[in-house]
């Protein structure tokens, strides 16, 4: 009989990170990794494009306010090398964080798992389901911890929402609909040659609506059947950038959910809305950053909270980065349960990877695959 080998926590120093890929979300991770100087230190950058790291370390000096910050910091121009150096133990590396594109995200995760170091992933934490499962057995077999960027959750609309439903306020959920239309046009695709690509992309689903995905999945709970349309207009890729999905729900409710990026001419509308038996609510705004409309049946002090919350968030990326990694980082010093490890970035996954089935077959797909 085996026994389960307990997580070696990280006590009484601080986390060291190096951050993987300097794109434009590497600035929400910097400022959270900054925000939790007391617990972690940023110790390396490394990305293939050397334009990409010069933004980051001026970045860095801003943030830093020190000139001299970015000479503490190891560069590295790959990721294997990266690898080699924690490997051949020339420097100590407790956390990689991937903001990779996310086709490389499962070889990257499995590198890292079989040196012994804990992997955080942007979202989606792979572009197939299959790769997904590989990544969460590899981190469980090396006893290092996976975790999945979700901070769309630490939104202050929605941890408000969130709460109702934790409540049960809303009773017996009957409908759900999400709206995504966003502006992505070709010059977006074209800033690299990996976007719009199926093997390290994915199209609107997979990228700009998987936060969306991982919402239903977290607030409504799991799915018992998708249906899925997708197309590809006005623009040069290989993917989707528009998509129609139905769902229903284990819990009986059904949902609809309309992405595109064909906005014009510019992004329109990031939305959920939840009808129950006794409340309904809309989220809206152009990134679920503004309720639009609460009522429910009884009365409770977090309805005296809805202007309060709105606007709080700025941009699409949401302000979530930062309670996200308090949390990532309280989890591998034993402090909390990780909110968002490889299990839950696997849902929205399987969902994804549902829809694509569907719209691929047209037909109904059945969960769990």
């Amino acid at each position: 009989m085996t026994t389960k080998k307990e997580f070696p926590y990280i006590l009484s120093r601080k986390i060291n990170i190096v951050l993987v890929g300097c794109g434009r979300i590497s600035k929400n991770h910097l400022k959270a990794i900054f925000n939790s100087k007391d617990d972690a230190k940023l110790v390396g950058l490394c990305d293939n494009n050397s334009e990409n790291l010069e933004t980051t370390l001026s970045n860095l000096k801003e943030l830093a306010k020190d000139k001299k910050f970015t000479d503490l910091i190891e560069i590295f121009n790959s990721y294997e090398s990266l690898i080699s150096k924690i490997k051949s133990n020339k420097i100590k590396v407790d956390l990689i964080v991937l903001a990779t594109p996310s086709g490389l995200h499962s070889n990257q995760v499995k590198m890292a798992a079989s040196i012994g170091v804990n992997v955080c992933t942007e979202k989606p934490m792979a572009t197939k389901y299959s790769e997904g499962k590989e990544m969460i057995q590899a981190c469980k077999l090396a006893n290092v911890r996976l975790f999945v960027v979700k901070q769309n959750r630490f939104n202050d609309t929605l941890q408000l929402v969130k709460r109702q439903l934790d409540k049960n306020r809303f009773g017996f959920i009957s409908l759900v609909t999400v709206n995504v239309f966003w502006q992505r046009p070709q010059s977006y695709y074209d800033l690299d040659s990996w976007r719009g690509t199926w093997e390290f992309d994915g199209g609107a689903l997979m990228n700009q609506a998987s936060h969306y995905v991982d919402l239903l999945s977290w607030m409504i709970g799991p799915l018992d059947n998708i249906s899925a349309s997708t197309s590809t207009v006005g623009r040069t890729i290989e993917v989707e950038n528009n998509a129609a999905i139905q769902m229903k729900f284990m819990n009986g409710a059904i949902g609809t959910m309309a992405v595109s990026m064909n906005a014009f001419p510019k992004n329109l509308e990031g939305s959920i809305t939840i009808l129950g038996e006794k409340g309904s609510v809309r989220i809206g705004g152009t990134a679920v950053n503004k309720i639009d409309f609460w009522e429910f049946l009884d009365k409770d002090e977090d309805d005296l909270h809805v202007e309060d919350v709105n606007y709080r968030t700025k941009s699409v990326y949401g302000n979530g980065h930062i309670p996200f990694y308090k949390n990532m980082l309280s989890s591998l010093k034993g402090i909390e349960e990780p909110i968002c490890d490889g299990s839950e970035g696997l849902k929205s996954l399987e969902i994804l990877e549902a829809a694509y089935e569907s719209a691929r077959l047209k037909k109904v797909i059945n969960l769990p695959l």
